[in-house]
């Protein structure tokens, strides 16, 4: 056992000033990550700052009519608040879809946000694995890849960002609010994951010290409709294969907006630009959403086992968007 230190943080300000000069240092919620991979050997921290007692449990409604989610919301009353369910289904659905009801109970926004990748190799300490430790080689590019990126990878990593509700915050343009030693700042979350290019043991952009403190969604636009759909290796508590989330806005059989994201497929959540592109004032009609998608996918690199990944995720976004471009069922 590797011995820690241990801090319960009553303020956003001494959790900050508790992580300062201290390299180690991890912030505690839910742990269902973290701990995970303390018990694995994978995280070692000298010392865990525990921030579950900060006043960042509330969903707050804004002038804007925006939402700011505080971090330390759990998934479970994230997908149950009445603003998300109504204004922001593709939010809801993308949580729900991420893990059983119990870990849903315990795990946070801020972390689900910050939740490292699956990829065996990063999970496996006797192993090499770049993510884990810079320079030692990423096995999984000949080895066991199947579950692994298409898009933007690197010779360094292959590996792929988890989490479900980024995926779906990413099709939200929503922003990640932190608080570091340099004091406040506002990251979009498009901007806040990293492709792994030569750094893959960086994940995303966040400083040394710096805690999320909430996460902000824009106002919901009223003519919009969302969903968020998952291809898995079986229907309860499995990692997304690939995933679709969608935001899309037709009138009069035009797409007057479109807003897609990909999980599954990248190192972060992949927005993507091109095929809004195709879609903006196109027909929403089954080819323009196929063509939009193959233009999106060209881009894709797959490795020896998992070029499958790209047709999946083709399709799923044509399903969705088909669906959301279909008359409202009444009943």
């Amino acid at each position: 056992m590797k011995p820690f230190g241990y801090v319960r943080a009553t303020s956003v300000e001494e959790a900050v000033r508790a992580a300062e000069g201290q390299p180690g240092a991890r912030f505690l919620g839910g742990g269902t990550n973290l701990v995970d991979l303390m018990k694995l050997g994978v995280e070692r921290p000298g010392l865990l700052i525990d921030v579950t007692r900060l006043p960042l449990d509330h969903i707050e409604e804004l002038p804007d009519g925006g939402l700011r989610i505080g971090a330390m919301v759990s998934n479970s009353a994230l997908a149950a608040a009445a603003p998300v369910r109504e204004r922001y289904p593709v939010l809801s659905q993308a949580v729900l879809s991420g893990a059983s009801g119990q870990l849903r109970n315990t795990a946070t926004t801020g972390g689900n946000l910050l939740q490292r990748t699956r990829c065996l190799y990063f999970q496996d300490v006797s192993k090499p694995c770049n993510k884990r430790e810079p320079g030692t080689g990423c096995p999984a590019r000949e080895g066991v890849h199947r579950d692994l990126a298409v898009l933007g990878h690197s010779p360094h990593c292959v590996a792929t960002q988890p989490s479900d509700m980024a995926v779906a915050l990413a099709a939200l343009d929503a922003t990640v609010h932190l608080h570091g030693p340099d004091g406040d700042r506002s990251v979009p979350v498009t901007e806040f994951h990293r492709l792994p290019g030569d750094h893959p043991e960086q994940d995303t952009v966040i400083r040394p010290g710096e805690l999320i403190t909430a996460v902000q969604l824009p106002p919901a636009d009223s003519g919009a409709r969302s969903r968020y759909r998952k291809a898995r290796d079986r229907a309860s508590f499995a990692f997304a294969l690939a995933s679709v989330a969608a935001v899309l806005d037709v009138r009069d059989g035009v797409v007057r907006r479109a807003a897609l994201a990909f999980g599954g497929l990248a190192h972060r959540p992949w927005r993507a630009r091109t095929a809004e592109e195709v879609l903006r004032d196109a027909p929403a009609t089954e080819d323009t959403f196929a063509r939009a998608a193959e233009a999106e996918l060209a881009a894709a690199e797959p490795l020896r086992d998992n070029g499958f990944k790209v047709p999946l995720a083709r399709n799923l976004a044509v399903a969705v968007l088909t669906e959301l471009a279909a008359p409202p069922a009444h009943g």
